[in-house]
């Protein structure tokens, strides 16, 4: 794949050294990466311990950083995710310092009213309809929370640290709020952050990583960096994931880099290699998909992470330096 700009016109260059990193080991290797959701990222240890290798790509998730969670009616099970979630930055620089690969999830808590888990749909009668029109309390719900996260990203841009920011993720579907009003509505959520970022908060350390693979719901070559969908099979089923690239890829006519930004199973990636499932990095997911071996088995993982194929933290360029303040 040739090496082609940021869709941020004015992205950092450490944006670009990732970009061009992906292009130039895309079919030939993939990255391998775990989320984490808590202070003791248990999965990457996990992984430590099994296969003597770290991931080279680290998820993050922000879920904690909502500004409107409800604790006033709530239940124990929100409450738990977001303590344990509370304060996780903190690991995602310490991940910076080591130079790795960085992607942050969000599962963004209603802007306005909602109860629990107020991300899904069936906990919120947000509309993110009205939260595009200028001047509702929607609107100004929905800007205040982008302002707020901007603020968080804000280091991150200062200090010249390249993030996959995957925002409003698994469009696709009818369970999170920001796509319940159908795949339109949710593209241009994102155009919507995409401008409000780049152009009135000036974050510009962001690779625009967009997450369904609906051609209706895409939202243009000229705010997307790079194409991804999330996937789930069945236990104990290792494949290349080809069907799902090719339906992936066909979102657009132009040449994208391609992910697999949530699994629940990590892929063969021998097999995507030889099957020319492009895949650039995937992410497994956290809690029961990477502790133990209900849905990986431990010698499918070592497989995996001993691979010549696979892009752990050892192999990983140094991409990017932490700039000191």
């Amino acid at each position: 794949m040739d090496y082609y700009k940021p869709a941020d016109k004015k992205a950092i260059a450490e944006v670009e050294n990732v970009l061009r990193y992906l292009a130039d080991i895309n079919g030939k290797m993939i990255i391998t990466g775990q989320h984490t959701q808590t202070m003791a990222q248990e999965e990457r240890f996990n992984i430590l311990e099994v296969t003597g290798k770290e991931p080279a790509l680290v998820g993050f998730e922000l879920l904690a950083y909502s500004p409107n969670i409800n604790y006033l009616d709530t239940d124990d099970e929100c409450i738990s995710e977001v303590e344990l979630n509370r304060g996780t930055l903190q690991r995602a620089w310490e991940w910076a310092e080591r130079s790795g690969l960085i992607t942050f999830t969000w599962h963004w808590f209603s802007p306005l009213g909602g109860h629990s888990k107020s991300f899904f749909t069936e906990n919120t009668d947000f509309d993110a309809e009205k939260a595009l029109v200028n001047g509702t309390p929607e609107n100004a719900a929905l800007l205040s929370d982008m302002d707020c996260m901007a603020g968080l990203l804000r280091p991150f841009c200062d200090r010249h640290i390249p993030i996959l920011w995957r925002p409003f993720h698994e469009s696709e579907g009818n369970w999170f709020w920001w796509s319940a009003k159908g795949p339109e509505t949710a593209k241009r959520l994102y155009r919507l952050m995409f401008e409000h970022f780049t152009e009135k908060c000036g974050l510009h350390n962001l690779i625009w990583v967009w997450n369904s693979p609906l051609k209706e719901g895409y939202p243009g070559d000229d705010v997307v960096d790079i194409i991804s969908r999330d996937m789930y099979p069945p236990a104990h089923e290792y494949t290349s994931h080809k069907k799902e690239y090719d339906e992936l890829t066909e979102i657009t006519s132009s040449q994208k880099i391609a992910a697999i930004a949530e699994t629940g199973v990590l892929p063969d990636v021998e097999a995507a290699i030889n099957e020319k499932a492009q895949w650039a990095y995937y992410m497994t997911w956290s809690h029961e998909f990477s502790l133990g071996e209900e849905y990986t088995s431990y010698d499918h993982l070592r497989k995996v992470y001993d691979s010549e194929l696979s892009v752990t933290i050892d192999k990983l360029p140094k991409l990017y330096s932490v700039l000191r303040t």
